[in-house]
């Protein structure tokens, strides 16, 4: 196996993707200018027979979902990777889907959850800024019980007691990024 190059954007992963044109692009998904999420989907809409295993630290099940539902055929845990990144390698250059126990078992856990809405995310996304219901009605025009029938809706998809605990299990699911705050 020969590393043909190395980006540090997920737009220079794009264009690298694109010159090189790697037989397995191994990729993050925390990169600045593009995410790799979206980096994903640009190459695999440009070239559907791209390999591409991501190696991240992102174990959300929202984020594994998201890489693999726009195209990625395998992804490795970085603190797990180890011996089976060789392996994964392998599998996604023949083709094949590399999904490891560890990953597998936080899908199944998403399985078991009714998914969030869009407009749910985007009330969570004003939760974790600290926007009050009146706030966030403010800002999406809407009205005050509309919001608090949303956030209802929301403490029951996520099982979280309150406000504070939804937010945390959103962020520990990859459904709303930290490092937007």
């Amino acid at each position: 196996m020969t590393m043909c190059g190395e980006a540090s954007s997920g737009l220079e992963t794009v264009e690298q993707y694109f010159r090189l044109r790697p037989d397995v692009l191994i990729m993050d998904l925390r990169m600045p200018q593009l995410s790799g999420t979206d980096a994903i989907r640009e190459i695999r809409a440009k070239d559907p027979a791209a390999r591409i295993l991501v190696l991240s630290s992102l174990s959300g099940d929202e984020t594994i979902h998201a890489a693999l539902e726009n195209g990625a055929m395998g992804y490795l845990l970085k603190e797990n990777a180890g011996e089976q990144t060789i392996l994964a390698i392998r599998a996604v250059m023949e083709g094949k889907q590399w999904l490891p126990s560890e990953v597998k078992q936080k899908l199944a856990e998403r399985r078991r959850t009714e998914p969030l809405t869009n407009r749910e995310k985007e009330i969570l996304e004003l939760l974790a800024q600290g926007e009050a219901n009146k706030q966030i009605a403010g800002i999406l025009e809407v009205s005050d019980q509309t919001v608090k029938c949303h956030v209802g809706s929301i403490l029951g998809k996520l099982q979280a007691r309150d406000r504070t605990e939804a937010v945390t299990i959103a962020i520990r699911r990859g459904i709303i990024r930290s490092d937007k705050f």
